[in-house]
């Protein structure tokens, strides 16, 4: 008589894995098509497989072709704004290829973190995997174990041996301290993000890049956590500072708007005294009081970059293993003017 699946009304991996005579890490291996596995051990998990009726990720229908029409996103915070908008994008382009999309959120991003959810994924039967490197995680040689599944990392410029995704930090924050140039200011603050996050290093760097070259004021980078919490604590520390200037670029638009009430609080205006520039465009940006002048980064492109470059990659197509920037463009709105006489 055939084993049948468990009470749970579904075959598990150690099911097949003790039909076949073999360890659950070669199923998981034959499940991800691993090129690694003896031609007739293969194929003993496979008929396995189609015995107990296992459908990992209900992929069992690809066995044969070794694909399972699923891509993993693995991201360090999914609360802010681009981690959101760029999972959409990846859901949306991946569903269009007939994709689904497995999600895993990390809460302590570790070095040991990424690679167990690389290894969970694996356990999920996807054909490859997107990563939003958001945050460093220590060295990064022990991510190249994926059990050689295709790899795509967004929001990074650490060196690695996949292709990444990013938008053109640089160019954001060279349009916004040149917009305020251009106001006639000369006196600007900038507001960063943690340490820890490439992006916000990237746009601080880049900030300090242009005081030298501008012959701006040398400001010390102030430094927030993304929250509206962290840009009103500066905003008042810099309104008790007794040394104002006249304008303040933020790394995002939640700090920003912190730092609009830090300067309704001080009995200054916003852009007649003090301007503001955030970074993002986030959809209530325009609600801001005054609407906030911001940096605007394409998520939708870069999810869709990421996921056609991840697709191509499964299919066995070839890729130029570099950095793939995506433009940022400035929308101006009310929270920037002159400098004040």
């Amino acid at each position: 008589m055939n084993p049948v699946p468990t009470a749970a009304g579904r075959a598990s991996m150690n099911d097949v894995a003790a039909l076949a005579g073999v360890s659950a890490q070669t199923v998981s291996r034959v499940a991800n098509a691993h090129p690694r596995v003896l031609p007739e051990t293969r194929e003993r998990v496979l008929e396995a497989m189609r015995t107990l009726g296992y459908r990992p990720n209900s992929a069992a229908r690809n066995l044969k072709s070794g694909r399972f029409r699923s891509v993993g996103f693995v991201t360090f915070n999914l609360t802010t704004l681009g981690n959101k908008r760029t999972l959409d994008a990846v859901a949306s382009a991946a569903g269009a290829a007939g994709y689904t999309t497995t999600l895993l959120s990390i809460a302590d991003p570790t070095q040991l973190d990424v690679v167990g959810a690389f290894s969970r994924l694996e356990e999920q039967a996807v054909d490859g995997i997107i990563l939003v490197m958001s945050a460093e995680v220590g060295p990064v040689d022990q991510l190249t174990i994926t059990a050689g599944l295709p790899v795509v990392v967004v929001d990074s410029d650490a060196i690695l041996p996949y292709p990444i995704v990013d938008t053109d930090q640089e160019g954001g924050t060279t349009l916004a301290i040149e917009h305020l140039i251009g106001l006639g200011h000369r006196d600007i603050v900038h507001v960063s993000g943690p340490a820890s996050s490439y992006s916000a290093r990237r746009r601080a760097d880049m900030y300090r890049r242009l005081v030298v070259e501008r012959g701006l004021r040398d400001r010390e980078v102030l430094v927030g956590d993304w929250s509206a919490q962290s840009g009103l604590a500066i905003g008042r520390a810099i309104m008790q500072s007794g040394s104002i200037p006249t304008a303040v670029f933020a790394a995002n638009d939640q700090m920003a708007l912190g730092l609009l009430k830090a300067v309704h609080e001080h009995g200054l205006r916003v852009p007649e005294d003090i301007s503001v520039v955030g970074f993002d465009d986030s959809d209530e940006a325009i609600a801001f009081w005054p609407a906030l002048t911001t940096v605007h980064q394409n998520f939708d492109a870069v999810g869709r970059k990421a996921t056609d470059i991840l697709l191509s990659l499964i299919h066995g197509r070839e890729v130029v293993h570099e950095t793939q920037l995506i433009a940022t463009s400035l929308v101006v709105r009310d929270s920037t003017g002159p400098v004040p006489g």
